[in-house]
């Protein structure tokens, strides 16, 4: 008689069992550790002695506890995962026999380890159990790696460490406890050696089951009717069969974009978590409801009933909330879930036909409607928080798109390329984790960063180099100013030429020690005119004093003009600065001596000292440029020559024309204010953002489209650089022959302000389609 052949473990099952073998081994050595500490805590000599006894057991004889754990442990999961026949076996009656109350027994306590641990691990069992089901197919009915298996390992062990009843009984409480800690993260490690062995996880599936003859379906994550599932059917597929779907391999078999099938096994719904470890959940939803999101959202989108391709270049994509909306409706748990679910449906319905949406992005936001709809029903604050991760990634995606005229230009294909992937880590990963957004919008704004300076440096003159020197010496010059405003504010002297020499001429000095460095010859002179100005307008009461000043009077007066050149100072304020000096020094050969010699040799070094003082180097700057001034003031606005202007494209002011009409933007859709996003209901939404006036300045984003009014139209054009101090902007426009366009901070005010530049959309993607949704139910309700 040949004895029944032996079922071999699949090879990442044995792997599995020696992640649950080695946790178990863990699991002894803290629980030695914590007997002891535990007898040394306890309250009486009996209940020490029980400890330290147990804990002397266990020590010594771990070794026979970790081999008999790992037989029983085995011994089942050759049980559970050999494949099972379907069907009514004829049944032998020498087979049967008495159960002794021992095993009984053994079986409660594994039941209620079980149970501890499905408290524990609920969402990494539900996970584990969709694997299972891939990996082992529809012939095994039960999660071999299910906790009463491992408590019933764990119950043999025990016996192999003692024969005594109460020693046994404190090492099944504490090693238990342990134990059950221990069990979430080996699930969890077994589900990430699974997945990155390219098992996935079984889909939404029917199972038959045999029931004296009669067939009977089973729906394990919806109680759904077969008119439900066959609407997730490929078009061509045929009916659906009375007692389920067809096995693997079969025709008329759908498989998922992941290679997954959708078997016969019981695991059927997928898992709810995927990778679940350490982020933040975004709020509960039912395990029913997640179950039937996450297979929806798997879809191909022939399942879904789409009718259209990924990069094909027509059609809409589908609303597969509302394609499956019952359900949906079906698997919620309350009634503000069914609104929910509508209310997304109908964002989608516009957000899927918005005309300022790119097809191509419409087709990746589109793959998103699962996803969102899981943070919206879990997360209230999805709908009044603007800045949640996934109403700001979704607008994101939407702007950016927003910015490409022509997606057959190389820079649009690399950034579908890139949202595509995205979204793939969106959608094939764990979207139940709100830090999953997080990273992949960092991971879009490093990307459009990197993908916008590779665009101002194609230009050829690299405008960013430019302005970032501009900057770093406005940067240097206000902390030179601050630093001379304190050294010169004790001092006797002329208010005006103390504004002048701080405001004006610190600059002079960080743009002569910047070009030409501080231990130059022409660095040496400039800062020599800034203290013969400062004495130049004292009172000079002897000849020699006078004779010395007119005679130095030339050399000064071309050193002023050599400075204010080198930092474009505009002639107005040359003007006016002059109509100032003069008089005082005319006054200053008028007016009786005040100051002694030695006074005034005195004055002239604490002058020259003060200028003495190092000038602050472009290290001793903050990393955040906290305090740049505001653009508001002629004398903080940073100079061009002619040549550089040009260079960049900076937009001067007597270019536009402020006090010219300007025409009306056909292509502006009405405004959406705080009112249209207001849904009834629902959480109150945060203020919207500005999309125009003053306001737009200080919320302009790198890579979005804006509508620019300039040389007597308007443009659209993309912003591309934004210096650290948001000191300079840089636009680009047109499509084939890109033009850059250079904005100082005072003059994007400006144009802000006189209306000459607004947001390229009247709001984001989800401000708009709520708005639209509002209007067009409002529209509905009074027809009727």
């Amino acid at each position: 008689m040949n004895p029944p052949p032996v079922h071999r473990l699949h090879a990442l099952l044995e792997a599995a069992a020696q992640r649950l073998k080695m946790a178990a081994r863990v699991s002894v050595e803290r629980t030695v550790e914590s007997l002891g500490l535990a007898a040394l805590a306890a309250n009486s000599v009996f209940q020490r002695d029980a400890m330290l006894g147990a804990q002397f057991e266990l020590n010594r004889k771990s070794a026979m506890f970790a081999l008999a754990f790992g037989e029983c442990l085995d011994d089942r999961l050759r049980q559970d995962s050999a494949p099972r026949e379907r069907g009514i076996a004829e049944t032998a009656w020498d087979a049967l026999g008495l159960v002794e109350d021992t095993e009984v027994e053994r079986k409660i306590s594994a039941d209620r380890f079980g149970l501890e641990v499905q408290h524990a691990c609920e969402w990494e069992l539900r996970e584990l159990e969709g694997y299972m089901g891939s990996l082992l197919g529809p012939t095994v009915e039960r999660n071999p790696l299910r906790p009463e298996t491992v408590g019933l390992a764990l119950l043999k062990g025990i016996e192999a460490v003692s024969d005594r009843a109460d020693v046994r009984s404190l090492l099944q409480s504490e090693l238990g406890r342990v134990l059950a800690l221990e069990m979430r993260g080996s699930y969890a490690a077994i589900v990430g050696d699974l997945r990155k062995a390219g098992v996935q996880p079984a889909g939404l599936s029917v199972r038959s089951t045999a029931d004296h003859g009669r067939h009977v379906s089973g729906y394990d994550s919806l109680r759904e009717a077969p008119d439900s599932l066959r609407e997730m059917m490929p078009p061509g597929a045929g009916p659906l069969p009375r007692s389920g779907w067809a096995p693997p391999g079969s025709a008329g078999y759908p498989s998922s974009r992941h290679g997954s099938s959708y078997g016969q096994s019981r695991y059927g719904a997928a898992s709810t978590r995927s990778g679940r470890l350490g982020g933040a959940s975004m709020g509960h939803v039912e395990p029913q409801m997640m179950s039937l999101i996450r297979q929806l959202a798997h879809l191909e989108p022939a399942m879904a009933g789409s009718g259209w391709a990924e990069d094909s270049g027509g059609g809409m994509p589908a609303n597969l909330i509302r394609a499956h909306r019952d359900e949906l409706r079906r698997a919620a748990g309350s009634g503000l879930d069914h609104m929910v679910i509508d209310v997304i449906g109908t964002l989608f319905d516009q957000i899927l036909s918005d005309p300022k949406v790119p097809p191509q992005m419409a087709r990746q936001i589109a793959r998103l409607q699962l996803p969102v709809l899981r943070a919206a029903l879990g997360d209230p604050s999805f709908f009044s928080s603007r800045k949640h991760p996934v109403r700001r990634f979704v607008n994101r995606i939407a702007s950016l798109g927003a910015a490409f005229d022509d997606f057959e230009d190389a820079a649009a294909q690399r950034f579908l390329a890139r949202v595509k992937a995205l979204v793939n880590d969106i959608v094939e990963g764990d979207f139940d984790q709100i830090d999953v957004y997080d990273r992949k919008l960092g991971e879009l704004e490093g990307f459009v960063a990197e993908q916008a300076q590779e665009e101002v440096r194609a230009q050829g003159d690299d405008p960013a180099a430019l302005l970032g020197d501009k900057e770093t010496a406005l940067r240097l010059g206000r902390r030179y100013a601050e630093q001379l405003a304190g050294e010169l504010k004790s001092l006797v002297g002329h208010d005006f030429v103390r504004e002048f020499l701080t405001e004006v001429w610190s600059r002079v000095l960080v743009q002569s020690a910047m070009k030409h460095g501080a231990d130059g010859e022409r660095f040496q002179r400039l800062r020599a005119v800034a203290r013969d100005l400062y004495m130049s307008v004292q009172p000079k009461g002897t000849p020699q004093q006078r004779k010395e000043f007119l005679a130095a009077l030339p050399r000064l007066m071309q050193g002023l003009n050599e400075g204010m050149d080198l930092v474009a100072w505009p002639a107005p304020a040359r003007k006016a600065f002059f109509g100032k000096l003069l008089p005082a020094h005319a006054e200053s050969l008028k007016a009786p001596q005040t100051l002694s010699t030695l006074d005034w040799n005195l004055l002239a070094r604490q002058v020259e000292g003060a200028f003495q003082t190092p000038l602050p180097k472009k290290d001793d700057l903050p990393p955040v440029p906290a305090g740049l001034p505001v653009l508001d003031e002629v004398i903080d606005e940073p100079r061009f020559t002619a040549e550089e202007a040009k260079r960049i494209g900076l937009v001067d002011e007597s270019r536009i024309d402020w006090h010219g009409a300007v025409d009306i933007d056909l292509s502006d859709d009405a405004q959406v204010s705080e009112q249209d996003v207001r849904i009834a209901g629902l959480p109150a939404p945060e203020p919207l953002e500005p999309t125009r006036g003053k306001s737009l300045v200080e919320h302009v984003e790198l890579g979005y489209p804006y509508q620019m009014h300039v040389d007597g139209s308007w443009q659209k054009v993309k912003l591309t650089h934004v210096s650290p101090g948001r000191t300079f902007f840089v636009f680009t426009h047109g499509k084939r022959h890109k033009q850059t366009i250079s904005l100082t901070h005072r003059m994007l005010a400006r144009l802000c302000e006189n209306h000459r530049f607004k947001a390229f959309e009247n709001a984001y993607l989800l401000e708009r389609a709520t708005a639209r949704a509002r209007r067009q139910l409002s529209a509905v309700g009074a027809a009727a």
